[in-house]
């Protein structure tokens, strides 16, 4: 074990908070950001109920399923690596970034089959219900593109063994799994919550 490794495990050891400050600054107030976009929406829906609820039956419920599914295995690799990193098996590490970058295409996919569908059977913008549906779930996209970018930033520093950092791991584990968190709540309060 090198100097740096064991003097990350004694911060470990000692209740360290994982990943970097800064990244954690960021989340906090990306979540605090959807929190405000959570509450326009509920103020919404209390003053629209059927409106929204007539609306909302339109959404397949298990493609809604799926994603959620889809994202949480990523989130699941992602978690995986980070034990990987700390073990010093860069290796595995990469190839569960890889399978949870991978998840997060897939994710991707049925997302824009989904805002396809939807779009094809008049499904626009122009509903209340829907407007709030393509904001939330497009800027979410957005979060999940970002968090790719930062998967395959995570991946070129784990190739060079010269900058291979445990924090930079959890780093960005703790945007995917932001990412991830935001979507489960997306998901109860458009597709679950009635």
């Amino acid at each position: 074990m090198t100097q740096l490794d064991s003097a990350t495990a004694a911060r470990r050891s000692d209740g360290h908070l994982p990943g970097d400050g800064h990244m954690w600054v960021m989340v906090l107030g990306d979540l605090v950001i959807f929190a405000g976009y959570f509450v326009v929406f509920m103020v919404y829906r209390a003053m629209n109920p059927e409106e929204f609820l007539r609306a909302q039956q339109h959404l397949d419920i298990n493609i809604g399923v799926l994603n959620t599914v889809v994202l949480l295995t990523s989130s699941w690799f992602v978690a995986r690596s980070v034990l990987a990193v700390r073990a010093g098996r860069h290796g595995q590490a990469i190839a569960l970034i890889y399978a949870g970058g991978s998840a997060g295409l897939l994710f991707m996919g049925l997302k824009g089959y989904e805002w396809y569908r939807k779009i094809a059977a008049g499904h626009t913008n122009s509903e209340m219900f829907y407007s709030f549906y393509y904001v939330l779930t497009g800027v979410h996209l957005v979060h999940v593109l970002i968090g790719l970018i930062v998967l395959g930033v995570v991946v070129r520093e784990l190739r060079n063994p010269g900058r291979r950092r445990v924090s930079m791991v959890e780093s960005g584990a703790v945007y995917w799994h932001m990412v991830d968190l935001l979507w489960v709540i997306i998901f109860g309060l458009l597709y679950v919550m009635r």
